[in-house]
C-alpha cells in the first residue's frame, strides 16, 4: 500500500515539476527587455567573481579561499538563490539578443544553457566554487553579446547586472 502511494505521488509529481518548469521559462519568454533587466536580482559580483578566478584560473596552493569564506562572498543560501534564479533572466535575456544577431545570439545562448545547467548541478550539490564560476560566466558571455550585438543596452544590463560598464570588457569585472 505504502509503495502504491510513493509511486502514484511520483507519478503525479514528475509532470507537475515539469509542468511548471516550462511555464515559468514560458514566461521569461513573453517579457520585455526592462521586464526581464528588473527581474535581475542583486548577486555580490565581486564575491562571485573572486571565486570563480580562484576555481578557472588555479594558482600554486590551488585553495587560496576557504570554503566558510567562499559562503560568504557569495552571500549564503540566498546568494546561491539568487543565481540561479539570474540566470534563467540571462538566458531570456540571450535569447532576445537573437533579434539584432541571430547567428552570434543562438551560439552564446545555446552555451548559456549549458552554462545554467552546471549552476544547478553545482547548487544542488553545493559547490559554492562551480556554481560562482558557472555564473560568473554566464554573466561574461551575455555581456560581450550585447557589446557586440547592442550596445545601447550594453550599459544598462551591466548596471543591472553589478558592474561599472566601463570595467566590463569581457570577462573583467
Amino acid at each position: 500500500m505504502t509503495f502504491t502511494l510513493l509511486l502514484l505521488a511520483f507519478a503525479v509529481s514528475g509532470p507537475t515539476a515539469y509542468f511548471l518548469a516550462s511555464r515559468k521559462k514560458t514566461n521569461l519568454a513573453t517579457l520585455s527587455w526592462e521586464d526581464l533587466v528588473a527581474r535581475l536580482e542583486p548577486v555580490s559580483i565581486d564575491g562571485v567573481a573572486k571565486i570563480a578566478i580562484d576555481y578557472l584560473h588555479p594558482v600554486r596552493g590551488q585553495l587560496a579561499i576557504e570554503p566558510n569564506e567562499m559562503w560568504s562572498l557569495i552571500g549564503r543560501a540566498e546568494g546561491l538563490r539568487r543565481m540561479q534564479a539570474n540566470a534563467e533572466v540571462l538566458i531570456a535575456l540571450a535569447g532576445l539578443a537573437q533579434q539584432w544577431n541571430f547567428q552570434g545570439s543562438a551560439i552564446v545562448g545555446e552555451r548559456m544553457r549549458r552554462d545554467g545547467l552546471a549552476l544547478r548541478r553545482a547548487s544542488r550539490k553545493v559547490s559554492v566554487q562551480e556554481a560562482a564560476s558557472a555564473y560568473y560566466v554566464m554573466r561574461g558571455r551575455l555581456l560581450t553579446l550585447y557589446q557586440t550585438s547592442h550596445a545601447g543596452r550594453y550599459q544598462p544590463l551591466a548596471v543591472a547586472l553589478g558592474g561599472r560598464p566601463s570595467m566590463l570588457v569581457g570577462f573583467a569585472v
